[in-house]
């Protein structure tokens, strides 16, 4: 079938699309591996990026090494908003080749460069592309996977990052406890190079919007509607980065397992994001705003049993499964809301979600943190979470009443 060009409407073959779709995962399981295995290697990148500082005060070398995650977390926060608004109007293949090829560059330059400084700027560079390669490629795979399933075509973009923390995290993780944590990013580097050859030779041609401006791209940002669909990703990623952010010390401290059990816990927590990303997906396709709520009850149900059981082995597993789950959910619901409340700026909208989600993985590990500095213990991330249910479920409110009021119109890729 001929590839597709601006205005028309094209069928794909099950196959081309199957394989599409897997490309644009595998994007997603790169991001996912570049963006989370940092945290398990810190100490390996504090030991190396600054000896001096790690020989006489290792927490505080460690801390410092942290920076280079919250780089990483601001590139997404400065790039998804600014790429999409600039290059709304590019053929969209053309535009993914793009964002993948500096992704293979500033995962290389972070492998690479020799001081603290400077891998500081690669990660920051590395980010960059994250939310606008999340962005468009939810667009396509809607575009390729039709009407009606919407939300499963961005739950299999999204499942690469899920699947990322189930298999690619802890291996390439323990890659850089073996061979250094350079070599964990070439690794990572590789990943990103093998998505642009699959994306190159299976996508079809995907027109951008010819008509963009990106006046038009920033009126985005005049929409109530899709301040409150960012508003409530944020802070259900918030209440779920407080808690995996210190899963860790819970393990070894509260659990009393040994240090070898956390990849184990972080692979159950991955697993259930895994099958939470898939179960929002064709939640949205159904009932969009519904997910949404459904998502912010089992998280409230996840998080005080993780509070008051991951003391012990049951509890600890099947509560980490659960919070994965219900926070994982939350992403296609919310990405297919901003294709519905987004109007004509689709790019835009699908890329400043993610941005949105890093500003919540932030904040989330901040109060996190803030709570367990106070003295109140390494559960009390879980109720700074809870705490942050509250928001969310009333935004969640306000929008369903605010659409009552005012219906939206649905774009070209809604229902």
């Amino acid at each position: 079938m001929a590839d597709a060009r601006p205005g028309d409407t094209v069928t794909y073959t099950r196959k081309r699309v199957f394989f599409s779709l897997i490309a644009l995962a595998l994007g997603g399981f790169a991001i996912g591996s570049t963006e989370f295995v940092a945290m398990g290697l810190l100490p390996d990148l504090a030991k190396d990026l600054l000896p001096d500082l790690y020989a006489s005060r290792k927490e505080d070398a460690i801390g410092q090494a942290g920076w280079l995650i919250s780089a990483y977390a601001l590139g997404v926060v400065v790039g998804a908003p600014t790429i999409a608004a600039l290059a709304a109007r590019f053929p969209r293949k053309t535009l993914l080749l793009s964002l993948l090829a500096a992704f293979t560059v500033g995962t290389i330059l972070s492998a690479s460069l020799p001081s603290f400084g400077l891998v500081l700027v690669a990660r920051f560079i590395a980010g960059l592309p994250h939310g606008a390669y999340f962005g468009i490629a939810a667009l396509v795979a809607a575009s390729l996977i039709g009407k009606g399933k919407r939300g499963q075509g961005v739950a299999i973009v999204l499942s690469g990052l899920t699947i990322a923390n189930v298999i690619g995290v802890p291996l390439i993780t323990l890659l850089g406890q073996v061979a250094g944590w350079r070599a964990a990013y070439y690794v990572v580097a590789a990943l990103f190079a093998l998505t642009f050859v699959a994306i190159l030779i299976v996508l079809p041609k995907q027109p951008g919007d010819p008509t963009a401006t990106i006046a038009r791209e920033l009126s985005v940002f005049k929409r109530s509607q899709v301040w409150l669909a960012l508003l409530i990703g944020a802070i259900g990623f918030g209440g779920f980065f407080a808690v995996y952010s210190y899963v860790a010390p819970v393990v070894t401290e509260i659990a009393k397992f040994d240090a070898t059990v956390v990849p184990i816990a972080l692979v159950c927590l991955g697993i259930g994001m895994t099958i939470g990303n898939f179960a929002g997906g064709r939640g949205a396709d159904y009932n969009i705003m519904g997910t949404v709520f459904a998502c912010f009850a089992l998280f409230v149900v996840s998080l005080v049993a993780y509070a008051l059981l991951a003391h012990t082995p049951a509890g600890l597993f099947i509560s980490l499964f659960l919070v994965g789950g219900a926070a994982s959910a939350l992403s296609p619901a919310i990405q297919t809301r901003l294709m519905d409340v987004a109007g004509d700026a689709q790019s835009l909208a699908a890329a400043i979600n993610h941005a949105s989600l890093n500003l919540g993985n932030s904040l989330g590990a901040y109060l996190g943190g803030v709570t367990i500095a106070a003295g109140l213990g390494y559960l009390s991330p879980a109720w700074v979470g809870l705490l942050l249910c509250v928001p969310g479920i009333l935004l969640a409110v306000f929008a369903v009443a605010l659409e009552k009021r005012r219906p939206i119109v649905r774009t070209a890729l809604g229902d």
